[in-house]
């Protein structure tokens, strides 16, 4: 094959080579016809390209042959071209990557050398101290020192003075000083995060603060967009953190080198319904620097660092932001390497101490504001790209606005703030949930104000309840409710929410909050961001008649699930869900409700490093000091809590209101049970004994292990386990402890037309990532791959004659999509004490996720 030229006009003349040595020159029109053919269908099939010929009269003098070479020649240099750019996108970000370490390199060796000077210096101190004399000379150095300085605090304070724009300037620039020192320099002591390894595909360096007031964050990161496009996107803050209830520039005074100073007011939510939401009053400097990067620095206005009072907010607790902001630098090449940082001081003081983790913690800072940020940032350039695709036709700024509202709105529900209508409902006499309601929803909701269901007055109602989880994966918990959503959710209220946007509303009697849901659940994909941690996807729900008279419809409900990466540490988990109506209008009124998990940080985990600092000491001290790593494991799972939050929205009529009000405090009271006993059933350290102590506490569950056991090695002549416990009253209870604790999975299944499985061991239940409650729930289709099934059906009548067969290693999926593979599965009939079948046993060998 010979060619002229790679694309564009030098196509005009490209030489073509058949395999009988032919050569063919195309003329430009030829290729033009050709171009157009392949930009519509790269890969024509054999009948396109002689419909190509017929309809194309200037190709009648090429072979069918030649016109296939071309368009195999032409995808092959479409697929070099596209290799090339990556290539040279990913060497972009190794070579930006590379001066990001070698800064932070040159960070780490000037704060090493710091600590080095700051421990001489120390040492010396101590020396001096303990031959120190009193000499009154001394004194007056240290008093006349004093005086100097509370003058210039003084002068500093008038150069402050907010009256005038110098004033303002005076603490910009100040506020410029310190974040900068925060974002290269070493005034603050950072440990980076556990999981955030840097390379050319990870979100960026991030790290926590150690040791300073209040708590920060700080992360370098890569996006492929421009430094101006960067500020403008991360300036609007209300668009990417999800905790920002509202953003008010109250003034804007220009500022030197094109930049400008801005007083701003800004509301965020509380994340549980347990506390107060905090305010800031701050003033934002933005300005560019002489090698060109651009600076975005905020602050708080106290009244230690000057300026003008902020506005009174008699519901909120002021918080503080100190010197934080964002770094924007141009890279070779195009894109931006970006510094942010992001330090504030929420008065942990104000809140009950179960919660002050919640607001004393550098890694939900890192996750809700700084990693946020850049993640924000890396789907936009992904976006802006045209990389994107999305389901259903949507634009990628449709769908984020879908997931901004079922995130905002959920935040309402769970504050409950006045000035948007809100207003406290009384309670029955209980305590654990709480009743709002909201007369006035057209503030909330827009046009849902015109439903039916309002035609004789109504509003909102929202039952939300709070409680603190012990030893509960938080993504795990919500992977879970996403996954079984039968386990806790009732059908006639998820049909009411949605009778609610149809034309024909239904009477509230009809609700029933049984806990009951009739019906599967269907995920449909719509859309996910680049780094996979938030999920937008649309719930067919398998519908029946909401009442006898109504004909049976699917429902639909818009889900988004954040946070389900287990790695993730400090990450808050949530499952937001809101009905729709089969429309799916991109102005669709949304009333989201959901569950909201966010982990408490131990104080174990919190002082990680201090106990690394004391480690020498520790030593010096003997054995006798130290700590038992898997004493010290166990101590660290039992202190592993969370704080879940739910929240549940429904329209009413205001002659129903009680009526709704009771039922939606039953309706929640329910799921929380639920959630309980769910909560228990996939606890880390009570999972083990949740399978003996449930099945030791039945004779049901000894007597299976009896039968399993005993009927494998009748099959197949060989024992299950190494060495079986000897036959005495206790001998039940060892011999299940063996199935459960067994290193192979093995499950038990009814012989029905539909198979139903009914036992797991641990094993069993690790790699199928569900529980004892959800396993009924789970199919052989799931379990069994397509080849296993095949060989399954026909070792069937087999395994009923001879007692067991073999199945072939193959790839099962867990109740979470996850592949597990396995090396062979071993399937044998178990029979019970009048050698009657009784069920069917799996054991999967050697398996372990892909």
């Amino acid at each position: 094959m010979a060619t002229a030229g790679k694309d564009g006009k030098s196509q005009l003349h490209e030489l073509q080579q058949i395999d009988a040595g032919k050569y063919v020159r195309y003329t430009p029109e030829q290729v033009e016809a050709l171009e157009r053919v392949y930009m519509e269908c790269p890969k024509p099939s054999s009948l396109r390209r002689q419909q190509l010929i017929r309809e194309c009269p200037i190709l009648a003098n090429i072979e069918p042959k030649q016109i296939k070479v071309w368009f195999q020649n032409r995808r092959c240099r479409e697929k070099q071209r596209k290799e090339a750019s990556r290539l040279q996108t990913v060497n972009r970000k190794l070579t930006a990557l590379n001066k990001l370490l070698m800064e932070e390199n040159d960070r780490l060796q000037k704060q090493v050398s710091h600590l080095v000077y700051e421990n001489g210096y120390m040492r010396q101190q101590l020396h001096v101290a303990s031959a120190a004399t009193t000499d009154n000379s001394c004194e007056s150095v240290v008093t006349s020192g004093q005086h100097q300085q509370q003058h210039n605090a003084k002068l500093q304070h008038f150069q402050r003075d907010a009256n005038n724009p110098a004033g303002l300037l005076a603490i910009a620039e100040e506020t410029l000083s310190e974040f900068l020192s925060k974002a290269t320099g070493t005034s603050v002591e950072w440990v980076q995060m556990v999981g955030m390894k840097p390379g050319p595909d990870s979100i960026g360096i991030i790290a926590v603060s150690h040791n300073c007031s209040g708590v920060a964050a700080r992360a370098c990161g890569l996006v492929s967009l421009e430094p101006t496009k960067v500020a403008e996107i991360l300036k609007a803050r209300s668009s990417w953190y999800r905790d920002c209830r509202c953003l008010n520039v109250a003034t804007l005074i220009p500022a030197g080198n094109g930049g400008n100073i801005e007083l701003i007011y800004m509301q965020t939510y509380a994340p549980t319904t347990l506390a107060a939401a905090r305010d800031f009053w701050t003033l934002r400097y933005t300005t560019g620097l002489e090698d060109g990067s651009l600076v975005i620095c905020e602050r708080s206005l106290t009244s230690s660092t000057g300026g003008p009072p902020g506005p009174p907010a008699p519901n909120f607790v002021r918080a503080e932001m100190l010197s934080s902001g964002y770094l924007i630098r141009p890279c070779e090449g195009g894109g931006s390497m970006i510094h942010i940082v992001d330090h504030v001081d929420l008065d942990a003081k104000s809140v009950p101490e179960v919660l002050r983790p919640l607001y004393e913690s550098p890694k939900i800072v890192a996750h809700k504001m700084t990693i946020a940020a850049l993640r924000h940032l890396r789907q936009i350039a992904h976006e802006t790209s045209g990389e994107v695709v999305y389901s259903g036709g949507r634009q990628p700024a449709v769908l984020r606005t879908f997931s901004q509202r079922l995130s905002r709105g959920f935040n309402d529900a769970i504050n409950g703030f006045l000035d948007d209508g809100w207003s406290l409902m009384s309670g029955d006499g209980g305590d654990d949930v709480t009743i709002t309601v909201n007369s006035s929803p057209s503030k909330l909701l827009g046009s849902v104000n015109s439903s039916p269901l309002f035609a004789f007055g109504g509003g909102i109602l929202c039952a939300k309840a709070s409680m603190l989880l012990q030893n509960v994966p938080s993504a795990l918990l919500v992977r879970f409710l996403r996954e079984h959503r039968s386990e806790w959710a009732d059908y006639g209220a998820d049909a009411y929410s949605t009778a609610s946007l149809r034309a024909s509303s239904y009477p509230i009697l009809g609700v029933r909050a049984s806990g009951s849901f009739h019906g599967g659940q269907v995920i449909l994909p719509l859309a996910q961001t680049v780094e996979n941690e938030e999920f937008l996807e649309v719930i067919r729900l398998e519908g029946h008649g909401f009442s006898q008279d109504d004909v049976a419809r699917d429902m639909y409900l818009l889900q988004l699930c954040s946070g389900v990466d287990e790695n993730a540490v400090g990450a808050c988990s949530q499952l937001v869900f809101a009905p729709i109506d089969e429309s799916f209008a991109d102005d669709a009124p949304l009333l989201p409700s959901g569950f909201r998990v966010i982990p408490l940080e131990s104080k174990t985990e919190v002082h990680a490093a201090a106990r690394t600092l004391d480690l020498a000491s520790a030593l010096e001290v003997g054995s006798g000091g130290a700590t038992h790593p898997a004493t010290e494991g166990a101590s660290n799972m039992s202190n592993l809590r969370s704080v879940l939050t739910i929240a549940f929205q429904f329209t009413y009529e205001n002659h129903f209101r009680e009526n709704m009000a009771a039922m939606a405090r039953q309706y929640v009271r329910s799921v929380v049970a639920s959630v309980q006993r769910v909560a228990m059933a996939i606890s880390p350290s009570r999972i083990g004994s949740l399978g003996s102590k449930h099945l030791t506490g039945s004779p049901e569950g000894l007597t299976l292990a009896r039968w399993i056991s005993r009927s494998y090695k009748f099959h197949t002549g060989a024992d299950l386990f190494r060495s079986e416990p000897d036959d005495e009253p206790q001998a039940g209870d060892s011999l299940l402890k063996l199935l459960w604790h067994y290193p192979d999975a093995i499950m038990c299944c009814t012989v029905k037309s539909s198979p139903v499985f009914t036992f797991a061991n641990q094993a069993g239940l690790d790699m199928l990532e569900t529980t004892l409650i959800a396993l009924q729930d789970i199919t052989l289709e799931k379990i069994l791959d397509d080849n296993g099934r095949k060989v399954f059906c026909t070792e069937f009548s087999k395994i009923m004659q001879q007692g067991f067969a073999y199945l072939p290693g193959g790839v099962c999926l867990s109740s979470m999509g996850r592949p597990a593979s396995y090396d062979q599965v071993i399937v044998w009939k178990v029979i019970d004490e009048e050698d009657t079948h009784h069920c069917l046993a799996f054991m999967f060998l050697n398996w372990s996720f892909v």
